[in-house]
């Protein structure tokens, strides 16, 4: 029985896909070692996020595939990530490698929590993101991160985001007083948009997530002409008029030539936290089934918890992926997945370029 060699590794190794990219691994330039120590075979494998749902799939399709060359006796897969760039990202932001815009169609559907939870839950899969407050009439992320008080710093004419752990953040509500209503016109709104993405220093991100105002007004058509997206989340709840409006916003954005990554189901059902009860009170499924109609994925259903609601109001989001119920965490942590593999999938297709021609 010969010497196992790379070359037979590599060969076997064109046989797996990723389960989301569907193209073979070394097509995709993930293999990025190979190591032969006699019957042993470890392999190197580059996800394209960290937050890549598809880890256990690929470890064992891989090994599967290397086990059958003769010779082979143990096989090990060791991951490592490195987020893939939006083709036209950097012709807007250098440094920024996505953008991900959160809108929804109408207010009241926890567009602002969502967007807070996929921040942290790509944060915490070893992302660096940034999170920009767009939503300038109703600027809640600084309370539901506890930031209330921070005031950005400037250095070399550019603004520095706050931090929030691991996040980067800015938000005008960094720059208003806290109950001043901002009585704003769309030139004022859209220099602000413009302001946060030309005049803060980013620095090096995976992602930016955009937390939109909702409806579709100026701030989604400032921020699609200004810079490349690479896509858009809609958050939406199940009752058919919240359904009725994420769809106008899916058409918005696809009318802006921003792609939607998915749709995220918010507040889709109660579970009980003293019997374990399951009650559909908004209704359930109705965003699933509207992705599948206008052919978006769907990134998930998260239920409506009393614990996520708290730790938004204290200021310690974060405590919903450690102390909130196992369902709640599992659920939140598989739509921040979701949304990163969607996010890998569109850096793989032909980049569209905004469209110019909405007044």
């Amino acid at each position: 029985m010969g010497l196992v060699t790379g070359e037979q590794v590599i060969e076997q190794l064109r046989t797996v896909n990723d389960p989301e990219l569907h193209r073979d691994l070394v097509t995709l330039n993930m293999i990025k070692d190979v190591v032969i120590d006699g019957p042993q075979v470890t392999v190197h494998v580059e996800l394209t996020t960290p937050a890549c749902p598809m880890r256990e799939q690929i470890t064992k399709d891989a090994t599967a595939a290397v086990e059958r060359i003769p010779g082979v006796e143990s096989v090990e897969i060791e991951f490592t990530a490195s987020v893939r760039k939006h083709g036209a990202a950097g012709d807007g932001l250098p440094g920024v490698k996505n953008i991900v815009a959160v809108g929804a169609g109408k207010g009241g559907v926890g567009k602002s929590t969502a967007a807070v939870l996929l921040a942290l839950g790509l944060s915490r899969k070893g992302a660096s993101v940034g999170l920009m407050d767009a939503d300038v009439y109703g600027p809640s992320i600084p309370t539901m991160l506890g930031l209330e008080d921070a005031k950005p710093a400037v250095r070399d004419e550019k603004i520095l985001p706050v931090k929030a752990g691991n996040l980067k953040v800015m938000s005008i509500g960094f720059m208003v007083e806290r109950d001043k209503p901002l009585i704003w016109r769309g030139p004022m709104v859209h220099g602000v948009v413009k302001q946060f993405l030309e005049q803060v220093d980013w620095g090096e991100l995976d992602y930016l997530i955009v937390d939109l105002p909702p409806g579709t007004g100026d701030v989604p058509l400032t921020l699609a002409q200004s810079i490349p997206m690479t896509g858009s989340v809609v958050i939406c709840t199940p009752q058919d008029v919240a359904l009725i409006d994420a769809r106008r916003a899916i058409m918005m954005y696809n009318q802006l030539n921003v792609p939607c990554l998915g749709i995220v189901e918010n507040m889709s059902y109660y579970l009980c936290p003293k019997c374990g009860n399951r009650d559909e009170i908004f209704d359930h499924g109705g965003a699933e089934k509207a992705a599948h109609e206008m052919d978006v994925p769907f990134l998930g259903a998260i239920p409506l918890n009393a614990r996520i609601r708290e730790f938004a109001d204290q200021g310690t989001p974060e405590d919903t992926f450690t102390k909130a119920p196992d369902e709640v965490i599992r659920a939140v942590e598989e739509m921040a997945a979701a949304t990163a593999g969607q996010i890998s999938v569109r850096n793989l297709m032909p980049t569209a370029q905004p469209s110019l021609s909405i007044e």
